[in-house]
């Protein structure tokens, strides 16, 4: 006869990887489109030496006098909005994936958690800092992609600019299959975790 356990270890695995699934991928666009702040989203990639205000407005490009207000490198401000995104968005993502689980009734150890949080944080701060974003674009191939497919924008004096990044260009799209691809990782090995024999 087969052990009941034996029967519904499966479903308890795609149970909790569909809760998951759900939690770390559907709730991924609410994280970087409603809880992103404007000026977290236009500093997370600068990089150099020169100095910046905190809103991201470089020292010397002042319309107005700013003296005795904070300024840091681009490459530090830059760092900054990235803490702040990600420190943002694990914690929404992680917090609904909690709701989920124990709303249905499972308790998710906090290890295995811990886990997917960390998958999905780490690799959300690499991918959003831009540098590891576009040497995978161009080990994929995919450099031209992004660089053909760009938004056009009009600046303060109405003048239209080029946008490389941003709503309506390739690095958008490409930037969210890469979260939500690794968000499946993420849920595949939280699952496992939490689900692996021996655990009490």
């Amino acid at each position: 006869m087969i052990a009941v356990s034996a029967v519904f270890r499966p479903v308890e695995r795609l149970a909790l990887f569909g809760g998951l699934l759900a939690a770390f991928g559907e709730i991924h666009p609410f994280c970087d489109q409603w809880a992103q702040g404007s000026t977290t989203a236009k500093c997370k990639r600068f990089y150099g030496e020169h100095l910046v205000y905190l809103d991201g407005v470089a020292v010397g490009e002042e319309k107005s006098p700013r003296a005795g207000e904070p300024t840091m490198t681009a490459s530090a401000r830059g760092r900054r909005a990235v803490a702040l995104h990600v420190a943002t968005y694990t914690a929404i993502q992680t917090g609904a994936a909690v709701a989920l689980t124990r709303s249905f009734g499972y308790r998710v150890p906090a290890s295995a958690l811990l886990a997917g949080a960390a998958i999905n944080g780490v690799t959300h701060a690499a991918i959003d800092r831009g540098a590891l974003f576009l040497w995978l674009a161009d080990k994929a191939k995919k450099r031209g992609y992004v660089e053909h497919c760009q938004a056009v924008r009009l600046d303060e004096a109405g003048e239209a600019q080029s946008e490389i990044t941003g709503p309506g260009t390739a690095w958008i799209e490409l930037d969210a299959a890469l979260h939500r691809i690794i968000g499946v990782g993420a849920a595949a090995v939280t699952t496992w975790l939490a689900t692996r024999r021996g655990r009490k």
